[in-house]
């Protein structure tokens, strides 16, 4: 088996110049040994694979080499340094707080802090994971910490700052590490292939720094994955089949397919995707990152928050000029409310398809909504003139239910030859020509009166039906169509009569009077047999028609004395009496 050496292992800096990413840091760090203001303790915290300890090993290193650069680096060949890279230094301490992480471990740290370095100016404790220790531990520390002997530094590494108490945060230097650019990783990945002869294109390289999600570590695993996969050649191909990464071209089929509205074109690309074996859920994501991706292209202020490849960024530039900024809004929100409402789809498949459909129609709904859809005119009044245009309603027609003065005339109405015949009245308006105040802009309340009166002249006098037998007979059949017993009796027991063009229902409780107030559907019935629209309804209460007494209340009884039971006893048999002489009893008194 060779001796194979992962590239995160091998490629690791030995130098200040060499970190990835961490340029704040680094010079910073060179700036304390310049200026020899050097702390004793310091906290690197950041993501993983950023290097945290790759940076605590070198200024281990660096603050005891016997030859220093220039630019205060490491030289790499002193006794110090050789010591260094050979693991074999006295003088540095690694502590993984993962797995030492009591107070018996720290106690033993601190025991190794009395001595003083064997070789070289410093002894330097380098604890990683630091936020694992327990609150015990913790505490034991604080007092080193705070007051270290001059020849020791401690170097703390966490992934986890807020889990570190307060009083270990205020002893130390604080450096929050970043994660590391997709432009950075691919320089160092491009500087790796150089170095090993390997051919790889950009576009797949910059698809292994987004997949590490800026680590650096995990982009160098990634990379050795993908050498082991196809050997001296990367091809961006390949990257995204073993990485199970949807390839860009099908987000850009599928938006193009939205912005002509060819909906087969989209569910078919879909339909593809899904048979690769690809999540939904993970393609809604990526169409959002695409359509997030296109809306950055829009200004050349945001280019620069594009992480992809120039070839690629051309290539969204392009769809960017012909999609509209409405458009992808609106689709980031779509997809936006399809990622949240996957989870509860119970056919997501179609869930997605249907946000995908939408997304296809979304100019339309735009061009639509910049148009305004119009108001619906209003509906003309039929008239014998071909080209009449219906005039505005005034204001008053839309108040039906005011009432309006009207004068009385002063011309006597027509005589009936029938006492049973009678005339409509005036303040029925239902016949008012509804045309003649279309068509006047102005009008008053003498005219609509002059309206009336004519209106009323012109009316045929309506055979009158205001009789008690009408009456009782319509008010009965409305009764044989009730279904609850009390409402149908209560309905029965009234006294029904008819005077002065009103119908009086004389009832003895005023529970029988709300009964009758809650038929909503009488008076309706009742006016339309009678052939009285405005037919009124009076309700009187007499108690004397009531089959309840309600003055007389019920007297409460009293309960029976022992004496009044034994002679209700001796009524129902006269033998009990008897027996009470035989034997001598004598009844309870009360």
């Amino acid at each position: 088996m060779s001796n194979f050496i992962v590239s995160a292992r091998k490629y690791r800096p030995a130098r200040f110049d060499e970190v990835v990413g961490q340029q704040h840091v680094s010079n910073t760090l060179k700036n304390a040994l310049q200026n020899d203001h050097l702390a004793h303790s310091f906290l690197f915290c950041g993501p993983r694979g950023v290097g945290k300890t790759t940076c605590a090993r070198i200024l281990a290193k660096t603050i005891n080499c016997e030859n220093i650069t220039k630019d205060h680096e490491a030289c790499n060949t002193c006794s110090s340094c050789t010591a260094f890279n050979q693991n074999a230094s006295f003088n540095i301490t690694e502590l993984d707080a993962a797995s030492n992480n009591s107070v018996e471990h720290i106690r033993t740290l601190i025991e190794q802090v009395r001595f003083q370095p064997q070789q070289g100016k410093y002894k330097v404790f380098i604890i990683d994971e630091v936020h694992m220790l327990s609150q015990a531990a913790f505490n034991a520390f604080l007092k080193t910490l705070e007051e270290p002997p001059s020849y020791a530094i401690f170097i703390l590494a966490t992934t986890e700052k807020h889990k570190i108490i307060p009083t270990i945060l205020s002893r130390c230097q604080i450096f929050d590490f970043r994660r590391i650019q997709v432009p950075a990783i691919v320089k160092h990945l491009q500087e790796i292939c150089k170095t090993e002869k390997i051919k790889a294109d950009k576009d797949a390289l910059h698809i292994i720094a987004q997949k590490a999600d800026g680590a650096l570590r995990d982009a160098l695993s990634i990379f050795d994955r993908m050498v082991s996969f196809s050997g001296k050649e990367i091809t961006y191909q390949g990257v995204i089949e073993n990485l199970n990464v949807l390839d860009y071209d099908y987000f850009f089929k599928i938006v193009s397919g939205m912005l002509t509205e060819n909906v087969s074109e989209v569910l078919n690309a879909f339909d593809e995707i899904l048979r690769k074996g690809f999540d939904p859920d993970i393609f809604i994501n990526g169409l959002a990152e695409h359509l997030r991706n296109l809306l950055v292209c829009k200004d050349e202020a945001t280019l620069n928050l594009l992480e992809i490849s120039d070839s690629l960024k051309k290539q969204y530039q392009e769809q960017a000029e012909n999609a509209s900024l409405s458009f992808l809004l609106t689709g980031l929100s779509l997809a936006n409310d399809c990622d949240v409402n996957y989870k509860m789809a119970r056919n997501k498949r179609l869930h997605v398809e249907m946000s995908l459909i939408k997304m296809v129609y979304i100019n339309r709904a735009v061009d639509l909504t910049k148009k305004g859809t119009p108001a619906p005119a209003p509906a003309a009044v039929p008239t014998k003139t071909a080209n009449f245009q219906a005039a505005p309603v005034p204001t008053i027609i839309k108040e039906p239910k005011a009432t309006i003065p009207v004068a009385q005339p002063t011309k006597p109405l027509k005589e009936t030859p029938k006492p049973e015949k009678k005339t409509r009245k005036l303040n029925d308006s239902s016949k008012l020509s509804v045309p003649s105040l279309h068509n006047t802009p102005s009008f008053s309340l003498d005219k609509i009166a002059a309206d009336i009166d004519k209106a009323t002249e012109n009316e045929e006098v309506e055979e009158s039906r205001l009789t008690d037998e009408n009456l009782q007979e319509a008010w009965m059949t409305y009764v044989a169509q009730v279904q609850s017993p009390s409402a149908r009796n209560t309905l029965k027991n009234a006294d029904l009569r008819i005077v002065d063009n009103q119908v009086i229902a004389t009832i003895g409780t005023k529970m029988a009077r709300q009964m009758i107030l809650d038929e909503s559907g009488l008076m309706p019935y009742i006016r339309e047999q009678l052939r009285d629209k405005r037919l009124p309804l009076v309700i009187k209460i007499d108690p004397s028609k009531s089959t309840i007494q309600q003055d007389e209340t019920p007297k409460q009884k009293k309960p029976a004395t022992n004496k009044e039971i034994y002679q209700n006893m001796i009524a129902r048999n006269p033998l009990v009496d008897d027996f009470r002489k035989r034997f001598d009893l004598q009844p309870d008194k009360e």
